[in-house]
């Protein structure tokens, strides 16, 4: 059995949550309580020594990072090599917005939504504005092909979507993008498809 250790709240951890639901891979669902600091427990570090969520546990096999399990997943179980393309260009393609997740992505929306759901500390315009370059930068990809490497989803996708889809809750409005947000509809449209709990914070309070 394969177990996701996570926190509902966690776009990161969604994104596995998100994955093992759409390859319909059986899990146990491990709660790591971040208020109480589960996540810096000497058990918890042993996985992963940077204390963060999430971490997947199969059969043994340890892996941290959530754009590393979204690989690993991938790889492992897909065997139509529909979600991590085999051949070099698509692998690039994918690989490009793997470093888009860790970089815009999580220094802009992420962030953002950090500031309200969390009592982060960011630079509340630096983040937002951040975000908007991203936005700016997809909906024009977006207005191209379906999905963010082409016709079908891909991990890609996986790693972008959930902090897009709640980039309101930290004040980030996604009016301006229509060909992002009918590419969260497709994603939310594909069989599997699980949603992150919502926080009435942001703009999230005037939906």
């Amino acid at each position: 059995m394969i177990k996701l250790y996570n926190f509902p709240k966690s776009g990161h951890a969604h994104r596995i949550d998100l994955m093992l639901s759409l390859l319909d891979l059986p899990a146990e669902r491990v709660f790591v309580d971040l208020a109480k600091g589960a996540h810096k427990t000497p058990e918890f570090l042993a996985m992963n020594p940077f204390g963060q969520v999430p971490v997947l546990d199969d059969n043994g096999t340890i892996i941290a990072d959530s754009n590393a399990i979204l690989v690993y997943l991938a790889s492992t179980y897909d065997t139509r090599g529909q979600w991590l393309p085999r051949d070099p260009l698509g692998a690039a393609r994918v690989q490009r917005w793997l470093s888009v997740a860790a970089g815009l992505l999580a220094f802009g929306p992420a962030a953002a939504r950090l500031n309200t759901v969390f009592g982060a500390s960011f630079n509340s315009d630096e983040v937002i504005n951040r975000a908007h370059t991203l936005l700016k930068v997809m909906d024009a990809e977006l207005g191209k092909t379906p999905f963010l490497v082409g016709n079908e989803p891909t991990i890609a996708d996986i790693a972008n979507y959930s902090y897009i889809a709640h980039a309101p809750e930290g004040n980030v409005s996604l009016d301006s993008y229509p060909h992002v947000r009918a590419w969260l509809n497709r994603i939310e449209a594909l069989p599997g498809f699980i949603g992150m709990p919502r926080t009435a914070v942001g703009l999230e309070t005037r939906a």
